[in-house]
């Protein structure tokens, strides 16, 4: 199922191959809508480590009990070509804008975490600062 002009469903499923329940699919449609947003501005493609995450998944990743992601409402993103803290950069510049959603965001070495959870949540969690 084609979310948006350059994400699938498939690059949100859950690792573990569980189905997505269908309210964590309305969560994640409008999530890809964001992301495709942060896609555009970028305008390199973005690769979706994590999205939704079945309970079990979840766990066994040591993701936290209520983590956005079990809700469908939390993507993991890199890039090949640009860097996590390029991409940090330009989901702050694009929330201050008002052009994605003000919810979290977390800086980590190969990664950036964003949800459309709690609003206003900032995190940096390199190890290589």
């Amino acid at each position: 199922m084609q979310l948006t002009k350059n994400f699938k469903k498939s690059e949100f499923d859950s690792k573990d191959g569980s189905e997505m329940p269908k309210d964590v699919l309305e969560n994640i449609q409008l999530l890809a809508k964001y992301v495709q947003l942060i896609r555009n501005e970028v305008n390199v493609p973005l690769t979706i480590n994590s999205g939704y995450r079945s309970p079990s998944h979840n766990a066994k990743v040591g993701g936290v009990k209520n983590s956005y992601h079990v809700q469908g409402k939390a993507s993991d993103l890199s890039s090949k070509k640009i860097t996590p803290k390029q991409l940090y950069d330009t989901i702050i510049k694009l929330i201050k804008a008002g052009i994605v959603y003000n919810g979290g965001v977390g800086l980590y070495d190969t990664f950036v975490h964003y949800d459309i959870g709690e609003k206003g949540r900032r995190w940096d969690y390199r190890k290589k600062k």
